[in-house]
């Protein structure tokens, strides 16, 4: 018999090896049942930081630096950075998953799925990366997604506004100027690879913001507002155009709300 879904979301969260991690989120969803998901399960982790690899080394984000697809180094650098970018999500959709208690059924099943979808993200990108001669690891990289994560750790709503819908919605935004780039250098590997992560994104942005408003509705708030004194209170990044209107849109974004970015 399996362990409860919740408990090994935690224990897979834990591994340090991206690639048993990446194998087994993807495991866990594909043989996902109801029956599995304790909502109400109190867990208390020993330690509740994810298991790492010793590399890639982490550093301020302002000492990454800029990275440009015109030459092969650079290349390699700038997947590098989506790659670990990745791999953080994996984390965040685990830790979603074993630390909030008391929803729905289907706010797990939902945060699996994009675990395990991340998951396969993580695999292509390492795949391609070895393929320019680098590994995973082989570059340094900034944490600024799972900080965002820890510093939403106690608060649900805050989590669903703040990494879901911003920080992960940026992608959606940078996406495309990438790809353009990279199908510039020629590398069409990528660019595709970069597809289907961006198809994938919109729908976890839109679990982001479904989440978001079933918890707002839950409690009285309004959405719009409450973002705002979220992204405050949290020192939630100003984002900069431009923005993927179309992608936003479907991702589940109002129009009131991509006007306020800008």
């Amino acid at each position: 018999m399996r362990p409860e879904a919740r408990r090994q979301a935690l224990a897979i969260l834990a591994l340090s090896d991206p690639l048993a991690k990446a194998a087994q989120a993807r495991s866990r969803f594909a043989d996902l049942t109801d029956a599995a998901i304790d909502p109400d399960a109190q867990i208390t982790p020993a330690d509740p930081l994810p298991g790492r690899p010793p590399l890639p080394r982490l550093v301020p984000a302002k000492s990454v630096p800029t990275r440009s697809p015109f030459t092969p180094l650079g290349r390699a650098a700038l997947l590098h950075a989506v790659t670990h970018i990745e791999f953080n999500a994996i984390n965040l959709a685990l830790d979603a998953v074993w630390r909030f208690a008391g929803m729905p059924r289907a706010f797990y099943r939902d945060w699996l799925r994009v675990a395990s979808e991340e998951a396969l993200h993580f695999t292509l990108l390492r795949e391609h990366l070895v393929t320019l001669g680098h590994d995973y690891g082989a570059f340094d990289a900034h944490d600024g997604l799972w900080a965002m994560t820890q510093r939403t750790a106690h608060d649900l709503t805050a989590r669903m506004a703040l990494v879901p819908r911003t920080l992960e919605a940026r992608g959606l935004d940078a996406t495309p100027p990438m790809q353009a780039k990279l199908r510039k250098a020629g590398d069409l590997r990528a660019v595709e690879i970069l597809e289907l992560i961006l198809r994938d994104e919109v729908g976890h942005v839109a679990i982001g913001n479904h989440w978001y408003r079933w918890l707002c509705d839950r409690d009285g708030l309004d959405p719009v507002a409450h973002y705002a004194t979220l992204a405050q209170r949290h020192a939630a990044p100003r984002l900069r155009p431009p923005f993927n209107h179309a992608a936003r849109l479907a991702a589940g974004f109002t129009e009131a709300e991509i006007a306020l970015l800008t």
